[in-house]
């Protein structure tokens, strides 16, 4: 749908223009075979009229080239045609917006909001105040507000349910959750990654993530199971506070070398920390996975086409944008009942773990 804006003109230019629109309304009206009450009903998103006739009108007016005056008509109803996605930052790391993890669930998440009829409205926010997402929704400008991770600020993200913004968070769903969570089962991912690794022989297996955001401490979880039940120590030598920065990986292989503790094996929980953990390993002339057999997580895009293939934990970003989207839609048109959901984990194994 076109969205345009009023200029300052003359008086009559702005009559030509309603008179304009009132015409291409009746014709709408007329190729539909319904009234010009229910084409303004239709084009306003009106629950009144049936999806399949919003559809057929819809259509008529884009054919048209009819246009809406979408942000007056906001104000008037009182709502947005607009979500918010935000992508907190924090200040040490400053991750930045082109880590492929970012663009793949930003992909997903604008083809579900566009299949749904809605823009997007990107912004990024210090993952310290997560709160001051807020203002987005209490200014109008979206209806509400997807945000991609936790970080390390629950409370503040239930303060934000406890004020009614409409918003869903993808990350771990944690204990006394008051807001809504999309995420993938990181224990079960955890589990997968340290088993393979296991089976594959492995017998000294480090850890790569910062274990304070939910999500990395849930697959640090499931690491740590999947060597209990293999019977087998968790050796807090070989677990290494990374960050997903660009150098995260070349920092955690230099802290972990120092100790100069054995290890055979790496769970990174990025794809991107375990590239430049290869990278930073090949320096120091270890080979992947001959020496040091390697798994990330998130199957990126570029994981397949990485030297060694990456094996990895796929989380399924396609259903990520769609679930997130549908629990957000949810919220919006009032269903308390909307309740956090767990999407599954794969394993994918391709050559730097064999």
């Amino acid at each position: 749908m076109k969205i345009t804006t009023s200029a300052p003109s003359a008086v009559s230019s702005r009559s030509d223009s309603k008179e304009q629109r009132r015409l291409q309304m009746a014709d709408i009206a007329r190729l539909a075979g319904v009234s010009t009450s229910t084409v303004s009903r239709a084009l306003s998103g009106s629950p009144l009229v049936n999806d399949e006739t919003k559809t057929r009108i819809t259509e008529l007016a884009r054919s048209l080239n009819y246009s809406i005056n979408i942000g007056a008509q906001n104000l008037r109803l009182r709502q947005s045609r607009t979500v918010a996605v935000v992508i907190p930052y924090e200040a040490e790391t400053r991750q930045h917006l082109s880590d492929p993890f970012f663009l793949s669930m930003l992909g997903s998440v604008a083809d579900a909001l566009t299949d749904r009829g809605f823009d997007m409205l990107l912004s990024r926010v210090d993952a310290e105040r997560l709160d001051s997402i807020a203002q987005i929704y209490d200014t109008g400008r979206a209806s509400g507000i997807i945000l991609i991770g936790q970080w390390r600020h629950h409370d503040q993200l239930n303060q934000l349910a406890a004020r009614r913004v409409p918003v869903v968070v993808w990350g771990a769903q944690l204990p006394q959750q008051l807001y809504v969570t999309v995420g993938s089962d990181n224990v079960s991912g955890g589990f997968l990654a340290t088993e393979h690794l296991i089976r594959s022989g492995k017998r000294h297996i480090a850890f790569f993530g910062d274990i304070q955001l939910p999500e990395v401490a849930q697959r640090y979880e499931g690491y740590c199971k999947a060597l209990i039940q293999y019977g087998r120590p968790v050796v807090p030598q070989l677990q290494v506070q990374a960050s997903f920065a660009e150098n995260g990986g070349r920092e955690a292989v230099t802290e972990l070398c120092q100790r100069q503790i054995t290890f055979d094996a790496l769970f990174a929980c990025s794809d991107l920390l375990a590239m430049t953990s290869i990278n930073s390993l090949r320096e120091r002339h270890f080979r992947v996975p001959h020496d040091i057999a390697v798994v990330g997580y998130d199957d990126i895009e570029l994981a397949r086409y990485f030297h060694p293939p990456l094996s990895t934990v796929r989380q399924p970003m396609a259903q990520a944008g769609q679930a997130l989207v549908e629990a957000l839609l949810a919220i919006v048109d009032h269903d308390n009942n909307t309740q956090p959901r767990l999407l599954p984990t794969e394993l994918i194994v391709r050559k730097s773990s064999t």
